[in-house]
């Protein structure tokens, strides 16, 4: 897809649609008054007969017959500008992507400077139309058989502003970019176990290394054997497919210090193992290695803004399968740690697989930690489907981490972590913890197990086991994987300021 900046009048737009913003108030100023003048005062009356709304996410399409140079022009209402925030802004430009869409143009022109104002400047609204276009426009081919019926494409985005041309064209480029590494996340997670399994993934992650210039290992069974990485290894015993232990690192600094560990679980398909799961339970499971995706997600964003930190990106990946070598209920396991682990449940087989992933990150010399996982049912009994849980034992760290979700509007929400929760997971009366102490607070628990292997350095967890997929289509794309915790992540290492020691 095509970018062009142009400082011509909005009446002059020649593409086939032209995108204007519409906040609520007395009347039209500026552009759009220029416009009117155009149409001899009818989009007045148009919006006082309600045909043209300025109420938020509203979308009104007309026809301009002639009165300029584009076909039609599609209103999206913002409502009063001093409620407009970055997130609506986008979810507002990601429905009017989606009607974009729908009305099969090959091209359009965006009235940038329409949807701006002194607390969003045309820079971020730039950024947001093109994050949201990229990511409400996303479809998933599947494996259907093609219709004959030739399918139409945006080729070109035409963007209309008086503002400086250098500083639009790179937020332009870098929201382009944001919007891709979440759908290739969604990609990931909407690929069936069969053809995504984790030697699948592993040459993913290496055709990124090529594209971005990352440095690449990718260990293999007989590699972690000798590692000792007993705990991923045991999740892998029934399966017929090899484990991968993968590793990507970012050098944005000359020296490799503060390094940012990302370690994504990396299920390609969850049965749940002897702990097996009902019916109705296994369907889906496919999406189990969302954690892999969001951190795979993050790192072609890394790749392609180049922000001065390092990063390690570590992803455990196999599948949890049943046959007569797989791990059993009260097997005792060793990780790469060292500890050793009475398995109570082979369906909490997640935070086995990241406990090793967190050690090799560490290996990697990692200094900061940020595991990501669908790891826990429990986390959406207590905070829904729309809500990311997270864990950490370092606030300072947290807030860090916050902050990024904030901006990429991506929510996420603290459980408490406490010493009682850290002794109810070492309380295996035969190893040093057990891999599922009980139900009772079941996603603290998954997250609690998985911060044993920070062992003192900061960490963060989140559990996107509720915000991995969505059932039902959304502003800012459809149903199936949302590529969640990608742009969180991205930002965290984007903005990261290392603590004080």
């Amino acid at each position: 897809m095509n970018f062009t900046i142009n400082q011509k009048h909005i009446t002059e737009a020649a593409k086939e649609c032209l995108v204007v913003g519409v906040y609520h108030q007395p009347q039209f100023d500026g552009e759009l008054k220029e416009l009117d003048h155009s149409f001899e005062g009818y989009l007045t009356s148009l919006v006082k007969d309600g045909d043209i709304s300025s109420k938020s996410k509203k979308l009104s399409k007309i026809h301009t017959f002639g009165k300029i140079s584009s076909k039609r022009i599609l209103f999206v209402g913002l409502g009063k500008k001093k409620e407009l925030t970055f997130d609506l802004l986008k979810e507002a430009m990601g429905l009017a992507s989606k009607e974009l869409k729908n009305m099969k143009v090959s091209s359009f022109s965006v009235a940038l400077d329409t949807f701006s104002s002194e607390e969003l400047p045309a820079a971020d609204s730039a950024h947001a139309f093109t994050e949201a276009f990229t990511m409400a426009t996303y479809q998933f081919e599947g494996y259907k058989q093609k219709s004959n019926e030739p399918e139409i494409y945006v080729d070109s985005i035409e963007f209309l502003t008086g503002e400086d041309e250098k500083e639009v064209k790179t937020a332009l480029e870098v929201g382009a970019a944001f919007g891709r590494g979440v759908n290739s996340a969604r990609t990931l997670v909407n690929t069936p176990g069969n053809l995504l399994t984790s030697t699948k993934m592993a040459e993913y992650a290496l055709e990124l290394a090529e594209r971005y210039d990352f440095e690449a290992e990718i260990l293999d069974k007989e590699e972690m054997e000798n590692l000792g990485m007993g705990a991923l290894l045991a999740v892998n015993q029934g399966s017929v497919e090899p484990p991968k232990m993968i590793v990507l690192k970012y050098s944005g600094k000359d020296e490799w210090k503060d390094v940012i560990g990302l370690v994504g679980k990396g299920i390609t398909f969850d049965t749940g193992g002897y702990s097996i799961k009902p019916k109705d339970g296994i369907v889906g499971m496919k999406t189990d290695m969302g954690g892999a995706a969001a951190v795979l997600g993050a790192m072609e964003i890394i790749g392609e803004t180049k922000p001065e930190q390092n990063v390690v990106a570590v992803i455990p990946s196999t599948d949890n399968m049943v046959s007569g070598s797989a791990f059993k209920p009260d097997d005792v396991i060793t990780a790469m740690s060292g500890k050793t682990i009475e398995v109570l449940n082979t369906d909490a087989e997640g935070r086995l697989a990241l406990a090793d992933g967190m050690s090799y990150a560490k290996h990697h010399g990692a200094n900061y930690l940020v595991d990501v996982a669908t790891l826990t049912g429990g986390v959406i009994v207590a905070l829904g489907e729309d809500k990311t849980g997270a864990l950490t034992n370092n606030e300072a760290f947290f807030e860090q981490v916050l902050e990024a979700s904030g901006e990429s509007g991506e929510f996420i929400w603290q459980l408490p972590y406490t010493e009682h929760d850290k002794k109810r997971v070492r309380s295996s009366k035969i190893a040093d913890l057990n891999n599922s102490p009980g139900r009772a607070g079941h996603a603290i628990m998954g997250g609690a197990f998985v911060g044993e292997f920070a062992e003192g350095l900061p960490w963060v967890h989140l559990d996107i086991a509720g915000t991995a997929t969505t059932k039902s289509s959304y502003d800012l794309g459809p149903s199936g994987a949302t590529g969640v915790m990608v742009r969180t992540l991205a930002l965290l290492v984007e903005r990261f300021e290392p603590l004080e020691k």
